[in-house]
């Protein structure tokens, strides 16, 4: 044999090798369908049995003659509680007219005293003292006890206090005078407390800087020890003072503004920018020579002044350099122009409007600008800083601002920056004085975080009510004096309490939008962030638009209807996600929305179809339901409204239930209790009581005693009642967290019923549905069911009912099924057989309807989407359709930006960006800050504050993403195929397991197909906008609802006080305070 011939030989023996090693493995599909039919009785018979499903769906047939079920009517609804809701906000906006009308009194019978002594108290200084006991000046003692009512903060609810910030003299004349004067207050705080026991904090803020709070509270400094907290900074202030706003900020980037200059004139615009708020209207013109937008794409035009906009400006005008000569007249010309341009399109706020000029000084001859643009009438009110110890042209920029309704104002340190922008605010809100006008306004949402920086309050979001508060001394009328504003704050938790969850069903909500279209309250606004270990709020979180959230309302037509106040209804096909976002739904949800009187907030309610719009109504006396409701085994929702507790500060003390069984008992006549929420609850207890007693006998009764594993049987109504049965003590439990009070997820809270209860109603009554959880590493199963009731033609959603397991159990009894004997008859049988999946050449999986893993032979795999395991299998499900791909969308989500954040700062339509690095900007601007001795400059919070939000910026911030979501089409029952993968070839069977919405999907294992297939993953991915898009969106102007009143112009005004030179006193204290914590920043840069 030659060598030729012999090399064939052995090429045809390989490959004969190779096809028998590659013989392609062939899994009999019968054997995986007895498999899911075996499983299928097995689960059924457990669950069934051990959750008590069939008793109380019969219990429930048993009633449903005695039962009614009513169809609720949405505009019924939506009307009822926008009225209680009404009631509510009108009783907090007389608290406040009564706290103006006395502070407005107590200025009109009071002289001036220069030389004023009063000692008050201090809240930064009470209860504080030296070494031998002696109190602190303005310090004393102060009683403080833990309250409820205020989230056990330690309060005087006799006293109210006084804070004052570290850069304002606390023994000023006019502090001390004005302090005086709120002296009367104290006894309207308490006053208002006691006729309406709902209300939270109540304050005044005054126009000299300090802070008067009911209750009184011991105030926490920052670390550096400095109180940054000036009330004058507030929404609710600023919004009292003034009427809503068109602002234009020039400022000058000449040469002669560098260094200092410079830094001065960046922290003036970032003070201003920080006054204004979603009513009012901005664009900044940084002009030398020539006109330039910082951002060129709001190029001509305002662009709303909301939280996004506010710190995209900020960041741009961080990154402005200094260069050129400095004309006034171009940039001036163009200011005008925009602003004029925005009134006559009825565009902006339709209010006031007013020209910032930020500059060192002004030359030119800038008359002829004037009578074009703005004289005679002065529409246009022009304020001026003059920025640096230079004051050669202040008599030039002083004419400016007096010749033009304004204000003008000389700031040569940092320190001096936050007075003097205050001052433009009390020039605005002149004429609103003089006329006397007290308008009521309503804050956006928002997290006082700066409050309370160390309770659970500080997380609460609330709105404000406030109203300013004027002089009324005939002597000073046309001065137009604000003497600052009084408020109340409102948590919106207690007003969508108002709208009872059992009203609105499962899958129902109701939330509130503002004015501006911005969501104020609603189930899926996440305010919220994970930084590391810590929750945080988002950038953006009071400025979230109603279309971002129903973001199915592609048309804007809910959101444009509610913004305008109208009243109506309409339905939308909705995707919605349960679960984390992790499980997609469809449904079908009816609208019903109206406006809330004597405020700028609309209300808006949902019922979805098939699961909200029909409601059992029961009957039981009230001695057969107390009897039951006082069960061991049953609970009733902590977070609803059975009963009021906060009416009556003795009734505080009661839980929900307490309060409930004490009230028809008769114990407590004069709890205010919702009655049909009492009765339903009384029904639901006594129809559900039966299980209590079948659950203690399959505990006592069962042979060989409950099946290890099974721990938990539960059951939940639409009343809010709960009841479990614990099969397993708490030793042996696995889960041990499920059901408890932090288990917020399978609760019925405000903001939803129990994920267990919403995932149930998804499926017929009677078909389980499992899933895992896995809860900080410890996994375990749930199985729930829906439970209904019918009358009158009508079938609606009475509960659910379900029961808990171990990960342990669900798997022996899924590996004892799936294999089979070694002595099974294989003589019919195509394939692999015996087949087991305990072989290691199988992977056998059961995955939910979702695409998640229940049971694999990997327990790291529990819980994972199949595609993240296996994205063959799952890109061939996908490809036959058996499960289909839902896109959703997050328009409130947090990306990280990593150094790309970077770019970001860059104006959107610019095509260069230099970066200066932070090095420079120290050597630079700390050198010339200390040469200039400015050392108090650095004393305001916001600038620890944005250097330290900046850092986190650079880890995530406020983007849109999309991500995917898996549904199993139950259409589809079986399937098995070959997937290609390079040399050889991967079998699967798939089987949906009856009467569950499993599925069983058992896989060739030893064929890799991850080269060829990559990981379907569930991750989100950001939406990337290019420049002309983010730009669009930026600066477009969606429907909107101005405010009702607008105070512009006055006739008696008198604009003879505009403006002179700052004074500033500098105390021990504050220079101490201020030298420490510029210290710490300069160390810390």
């Amino acid at each position: 044999m030659d060598t030729g011939t012999r090399g064939i030989l052995l090429l045809i023996f390989f490959c004969s090798l190779w096809d028998s090693g590659q013989a392609q493995m062939k899994i009999p599909p019968e054997t995986v369908q007895q498999w899911a039919s075996v499983l299928s009785v097995q689960l059924r018979d457990i669950t069934i049995k051990y959750s008590g499903s069939l008793l109380l769906q019969k219990k429930l047939k048993d009633v449903e003659p005695i039962v009614k079920i009513v169809e609720l009517d949405g505009m019924d609804l939506v009307k009822d509680f926008s009225e209680d809701i009404e009631r509510m906000l009108g009783s907090k906006m007389k608290s406040v007219k009564r706290l103006a009308e006395s502070a407005e009194d107590a200025d009109l019978y009071h002289d001036f005293n220069a030389t004023m002594q009063f000692d008050y108290y201090n809240s930064m200084l009470i209860n504080s003292g030296d070494e031998d006991g002696n109190f602190a000046p303005l310090g004393g003692d102060f009683p403080l006890e833990e309250n409820e009512h205020f989230n056990q903060l330690l309060v005087n609810v006799q006293q109210s206090d006084i804070q004052v910030p570290t850069n304002v003299y606390n023994r000023d004349p006019n502090i001390l005078n004005a302090i005086y004067n709120s002296e009367a207050l104290n006894d309207v705080f308490i006053n208002n407390f006691q006729k309406d026991p709902t209300l939270t904090w109540q304050y005044f803020g005054s126009s000299t800087g300090f802070f008067r709070i009911y209750p009184g509270i011991k105030w926490t400094p920052d670390a550096n020890g400095v109180a940054a907290y000036d009330c004058r900074n507030r929404n609710w202030y600023i919004q009292a003072a003034t009427s809503p706003k068109d602002i234009i900020i020039m400022v000058d980037i000449s040469g002669s503004m560098k260094g200092l200059k410079m830094t001065i004139a960046k922290h003036t615009i970032n003070t201003i920018l920080d006054t204004l708020g979603e009513n009012d209207f901005v664009n900044i013109i940084a002009y030398t020579d020539y006109v330039r937008y910082v951002e060129p794409c709001f190029r001509g035009t305002l662009v709303q002044a909301d939280l996004d906009n506010r710190e995209h400006f900020k960041t741009l005008v961080d990154g402005l350099h200094v260069k050129g000569e400095a004309k006034i007249n171009k940039a001036m010309k163009e200011a005008f122009k925009v602003l004029n341009l925005t009134r006559s399109l009825g565009q902006g706020s339709m209010c006031n409007q007013a020209i910032m000029l930020i500059t060192d000084g002004a030359m030119e001859d800038y008359e002829e600008v004037f009578k074009e643009f703005n004289w005679p009438d002065r529409r246009v009110r022009v304020f001026t800083y003059l920025i640096g110890r230079e004051m050669t042209f202040a008599q030039n920029t002083k004419w400016i601002a007096c010749n033009n309704k304004g204000y003008y104002t000389h700031i040569s340190t940092l320190a001096d920056v936050q007075e003097n922008v205050m001052e433009y605010l009390h020039v605005l809100s002149r004429p609103m004085v003089i006329n006397h006008d007290h308008d009521i306004i309503w804050t956006e949402a928002y997290m006082d975080t700066v409050l309370f920086t160390t309770k659970a309050q500080s997380l609460l979001l609330m709105t404000s009510v406030a109203m300013p508060v004027f002089s009324k001394k005939k002597e000073t009328l046309s001065h137009g004096i604000l003497l600052g504003v009084v408020g109340t704050d409102i948590p919106l938790l207690e007003l969508m309490k108002l709208a009872p969850r059992y009203m609105l069903g499962v899958h129902g909500y109701a939330f509130l939008v503002t004015n501006n279209g911005y969501i104020l309250a609603h189930p899926d606004l996440r305010p919220l962030y994970k930084d590391g270990r810590k929750l945080k709020p988002k950038p953006n979180y009071n400025s979230v638009d109603l279309a971002e959230v129903e973001w199915e309302d592609t048309d804007e037509l809910l959101r444009t209807a509610m913004v305008r106040g109208e009243t109506g209804r309409m339905s939308l096909n909705v995707r919605a996600s349960l679960d984390k976002a992790k499980r997609p739904l469809f449904l079908v949800n009816d609208y019903f929305y109206t406006s809330i009187s004597e405020t700028p907030f609309s209300f808006g309610m949902v019922l979805t179809k098939g699961h909200g719009q029909y409601m059992v109504m029961g009957n039981v006396s009230v001695e057969e339901g107390l009897h039951d409701l006082m069960s061991p085994d049953l609970s009733i929702s902590s977070e609803w409204t059975y009963c009021e507790l906060d009416i009556d500060p003795h009734h505080r003390k009661y839980s929900q239930l307490q309060a409930a069984t004490r009230y028809l008992l008769g114990k407590e006549p004069d709890l205010e209790c919702d009655e049909r929420l009492l009765q339903q609850t009384l029904f639901d207890a006594v129809v559900t009581a039966p299980l209590e007693a079948y659950w203690n006998a399959l505990m006592l009764n069962e042979p060989d005693g409950v099946m290890e594993g099974v721990e938990t049987a539960f059951l939940g109504t639409r009343s809010g009642l709960t009841r479990l049965f614990r099969y397993a003590g708490l030793e042996t439990r696995i889960a041990k967290k499920f059901l408890t009070p932090s288990d917020k997820d399978n609760l019925f809270t405000v903001d939803h019923f129990p994920l267990w209860y919403r995932l149930a109603v998804e499926n017929p009554p009677g078909k389980f549905y499992y899933y895992s959880v896995n809860d900080k590493g410890t996994t375990f199963v749930v199985a729930t069911t829906a439970v209904t009731m019918s009358s009158g033609g009508r079938t609606a959603m009475v509960g659910a009912i379900g029961v808990q397991m171990s990960l342990n159990f669900l798997e022996k009894l899924f590996w004892a099924i799936a294999k089979q004997p070694s002595d099974t008859d294989c003589l019919n049988v195509e394939g692999v057989c015996p087949l087991s999946c305990e072989s290691i050449d199988l992977n056998c999986f059961l995955i939910d309807n979702n695409g998640f893993i229940l049971l694999s032979k990997e327990r790291s795999e529990v819980g994972k989407f199949l595609g993240e395991v296996d994205g063959s299998v799952m890109a061939s499900l996908i490809k036959m359709g058996m499960y289909k791909k839902i896109s959703l969308f997050d328009y409130q989500a947090m990306c990280r930006s990593g150094h790309h954040h970077a770019n970001a700062a860059r104006p959107l339509l610019s095509p260069f960006y230099g970066l200066v690095t932070l090095l420079r900007w120290i050597l630079s601007n700390a050198l010339v800050f200390l040469l200039d001795l400015n050392f108090c400059g650095l004393w305001h919070s916001d600038y620890v504050v944005d250097a330290h939000k900046q850092k986190k910026l650079e880890a995530q911030q406020p983007c849109d993403t999309a991500y995917p979501g898996f549904l199993y089409d139950d259409s589809i029952r079986e399937a098995n195929s070959l997937i290609k993968c390079g040399r050889c070839q991967k079998m699967f069977v798939v089987q949906y397991v009856p009467e569950s919405n499993l599925v069983l999907v058992v896989t060739q294992a030893d064929c890799d197909c991850s080269r060829q297939y990559g990981a379907i993953l569930l991750e989100p991915k950001e939406i990337k906008y290019n420049a002309t898009v983010k730009c669009n969106r930026m600066k477009s102007q969606k429907v909107r609802r101005r405010p009702e009143s607008c105070h512009a112009y006055h006739p008696k005004e008198s604009t003879k006080e505009c403006g002179g030179a700052a004074e500033h006193r500098l105390s021990t204290r504050l220079f101490s305070a201020s030298l420490a914590l510029s210290l710490v920043i300069w160390r810390g840069t």
